[in-house]
């Protein structure tokens, strides 16, 4: 058995799905019009998928009122303060300071433009492929 994806009910799923394709390297995989306009959005290796949707029988969470270390969604990148600048330009914000753990890995948290925490992880050896 294997993780498929993780869903979150958001209330303007085009806009979300719009800028993770545009800034986190993401494509989208399978998209419904009609409503609750399912999105499935995979990550650059075409092994991760993130379903967002809108559906107002279930409550839509102000991840901005919570700490990042609640819930996140974790990125691997190549170069920390490049990315972090990359996606300060296009209306994230981060949250906190890009702090490195005794194994030498780097780690940052931002927030999308809705307040979603996306973390940041540079890897000083790979976790997995």
């Amino acid at each position: 058995m294997r993780l498929e994806h993780i869903a979150f009910n958001v209330k303007d799923v085009k806009a979300l799905a719009a800028w993770y394709v545009a800034n986190l390297d993401m494509t989208i995989v399978r998209e419904i019009q009609e409503p609750p306009h399912m999105t499935f959005l995979a990550d650059s290796a075409g092994k991760s998928l993130i379903e967002v949707y809108s559906d107002p029988a279930g409550e839509y969470l102000d991840y901005g009122a919570y700490h990042p270390v609640t819930f996140h969604l974790a990125y691997a990148v190549d170069d920390m303060d490049a990315t972090i600048s990359r996606l300060l330009a296009a209306g994230a914000r981060q949250d906190g300071d890009t702090n490195v753990t005794p194994l030498g890995d780097k780690l940052a948290f931002l927030r999308d433009p809705w307040g979603h925490v996306i973390q940041l992880v540079q890897r000083s050896a790979p976790m997995i492929d």
